[in-house]
């Protein structure tokens, strides 16, 4: 067992260190061996994938939640290209056994687990022959599988039945499925899923809309995808179709709600469609989980999983379930090959997802969103320079030996944007279109780093238009290059010369008229997170009172707004509001809340008091997602 184990060490080591410039290519006569290889080394996964990797996935799963575990086995089918060891990624999995050989026709295989990486996890190296196309891992969830949220009834709307989902992005996919888990390389997937049989299962994969007597359920997904968008939601859940390919699922006390808050979903996905070419995933559809889902969406094909905070009831805030669905094209369609290639995912799909809202929307309200995603950047890019890491405010990261959730910030999403705005503005609308276009064209269903969209950018928009531009500033350079493109919005600084005006003493709720007096509904949230952004970090309570008692930001159900009002709050020193934040914080798992209100009670020691509180009572209801940001931030 030692030379077997010093084998594997030392395989590992090789596959670790090897750094193809090359792209994965297939023969299509797969009697014939093939030659497969990495575009570059992903530095947060241990595959080996440039000897081997998978092609297809199959997945038997049965979930338990009296142990909240899943039983699992997870066949591999393999493209080799003649190795003896196939490496895969796990964390927090119990391991059973590993087999080689088709389903029936299965033999035991020799395998090791290496040592465990607190971000990583730990290789799982299996001993195969050239040969070998088939590994089947049977394994165990545990407690410190991080991508799953189990919750029991009282955490769910209707409080009578458990509910289960998964969150995979960036590598917690591997902490509930055995599998080579970097976005580098794209699979098919089935799966076979046995759950209560009071409740319904979805992937994000080809979806039943109704509860079957057995609780047995069946998904495809044909369409290659990398791994971190297998996703999986158990829970007594309805549906309600929206439009010819286009639906939303939720608990049913919340389905006529979800449904009137997402009527547009059709004409967002025809809006898309008209801008950047054919939806290529057949079906479009949008489950809205429990309040403990750590992210406003996540972009799993077929099925967006959503936080209820997007259920405003006014429909204000529908800009997420855009950006989700842009990701149908930049993400799903045309991927990043790494984690510190992360902008090519979310740069493209903000600024696609501001296009779709200026279509349907108009361009007034796409220039609001987009300056108050700008406000939120400028104040991360300060931020992110004064802290240990000033690099992260490159596009492009260098996040080896770090989390690769470290570059989930404004850089990746804001920047991004900004960076194809500024080209937008450079070459004209109708150039840049064609652009994206035969990007997306060229690129869909593979990966590609930002050294490869660079030289493609250069070869395909620039030169041919016979224009200069600073592609290296902006991709590998701090901070916000001169050349950015500027927005201007009339709306948007009527709203802040409002809370000027109110700052200065000026009565703003006076009105002769009665179709004139200042209401919250005569604007839209982001002109309110404009106004509250304004508004002076040492105003007087007295003032933060008056605009509670006309505008009630404190309770007024819109968390965007609450947040930001919050956030004012502990920084003037309101400290009436606590019940109100408290309440909140043990309500809402989003990450996008918790962490601006968490950190401003940070910066001293009464308000710190108070948040460890209140998080010893609300860290149970969080994703370990948001658990591991507030436990790095509240120590």
């Amino acid at each position: 067992m030692n030379k077997l184990y010093l084998f594997f060490c030392l395989t590992l080591s090789i596959a670790l260190s090897s750094c193809d410039s090359q792209e994965i290519t297939e023969n299509e006569d797969e009697s014939k061996k093939v030659i497969i290889s990495q575009p570059v080394r992903d530095a947060h996964s241990y595959a080996n994938l440039d000897e081997i990797r998978t092609k297809h996935i199959h997945l038997d799963l049965e979930v338990d939640f009296t142990t909240k575990s899943i039983y699992g086995i997870a066949r591999h089918e393999m493209v080799n290209n003649g190795t003896d060891t196939a490496i895969f990624d796990i964390k927090g999995l119990e391991i059973n056994r590993v087999t080689i050989g088709k389903e029936g026709n299965e033999a035991n295989a020799d395998y090791v687990i290496g040592k465990e990486d607190p971000i990583l996890g730990a290789p799982l190296s299996v001993k195969v022959d050239s040969n070998t196309t088939f590994i089947n891992i049977y394994y165990k969830t545990t407690s410190e599988s991080n991508a799953l949220d189990w919750l029991d009834p009282i955490l769910t709307n209707g409080k009578k039945h458990p509910y289960l989902y998964t969150q995979g992005q960036a590598i917690l996919t591997r902490t509930w499925i055995p599998t080579q888990d970097s976005p580098s390389n794209r699979i098919t997937y089935s799966a076979d899923v046995k759950v209560p049989k009071e409740l319904m299962a979805l992937m994000s994969a080809k979806n039943p809309t109704k509860k079957n007597e057995k609780g047995e359920y069946h998904f495809e997904m044909k369409q290659p995808i990398p791994v971190y968008l297998i996703a999986l939601a158990v829970g007594d859940l309805s549906y309600r179709k929206l439009g010819k390919n286009s639906g939303v699922y939720t608990e049913p006390s919340m389905i006529g709600k979800v449904a009137w808050e997402f009527a547009d979903l059709q004409k967002m996905i025809g809006a898309a469609e008209e801008l950047y070419g054919k939806y290529e995933w057949e079906q479009y559809d949008v489950i809205v989980l429990p309040y403990s889902f750590p992210f406003g969406g996540m972009e799993n094909p077929r099925l967006t999983f959503a936080n209820p905070t997007l259920i405003a009831g006014d429909r204000s805030l529908v800009t997420v379930i855009a950006h989700e669905l842009a990701h149908s094209w930049s993400g799903n369609l045309v991927t990043n090959a790494t984690w510190d290639d992360f902008w090519l995912n979310e740069g493209f799909t903000v600024y696609f997802e501001n296009r779709i809202m200026e279509s349907l929307y108009g361009k007034e309200v796409a220039d609001i969103l987009a300056l108050i995603e700008f406000q939120e950047l400028e104040m991360e890019i300060e931020e992110i320079s004064n802290g240990m890491h000033p690099e992260d405010t490159y596009l492009k990261l260098a996040l080896d030996g770090r989390d690769p959730d470290d570059g989930m910030t404004q850089i990746a999403y804001v920047k991004g944007a900004f960076f194809l705005k500024t080209l937008e503005e450079t070459v004209g609308r109708e150039k840049f279109d064609a652009f994206i276009n035969k990007y997306f064209d060229t690129y869909k269903f593979k990966t590609l780093t930002t050294e490869t969209f660079e030289k493609y950018l250069t070869e395909n928009l620039l030169k041919p238009n016979k224009i200069k531009f600073n592609t290296k500033e902006w991709l590998y350079g701090k901070g916000m290059p001169k050349n950015c493109v500027k927005l201007v919005s009339p709306r948007f600084e009527g709203l802040q010369k409002l809370a000027d005006d109110f700052a200065a003493g000026k009565n703003i709720f006076y009105a002769k008229r009665k179709k004139d007096v200042l209401t919250r509904d005569k604007y839209i949230t982001q002109e309110w997170l404009a106004f509250i952004r304004k508004l002076p970090r040492d105003i007087s309570i007295d003032k933060l009172k008056k605009l509670d008692e006309k505008l009630n930001f404190k309770n007024c159900g819109n968390a965007e707004i609450m947040t930001e009002w919050y956030v004012l709050g502990i920084q003037a020193g309101y400290t009436e509001l606590r019940p109100n934040i408290s309440a909140f914080l043990n309500k809402v798992g989003r990450r996008k809340f918790l962490l601006p209100i968490y950190k401003t009670l940070a910066k001293d020691a009464e308000n710190l008091k108070f948040a460890r509180q209140v998080y010893k009572q609300a860290r149970p209801y969080y994703h370990s997602v948001s658990q591991k940001t507030m436990d790095d931030l509240l120590k």
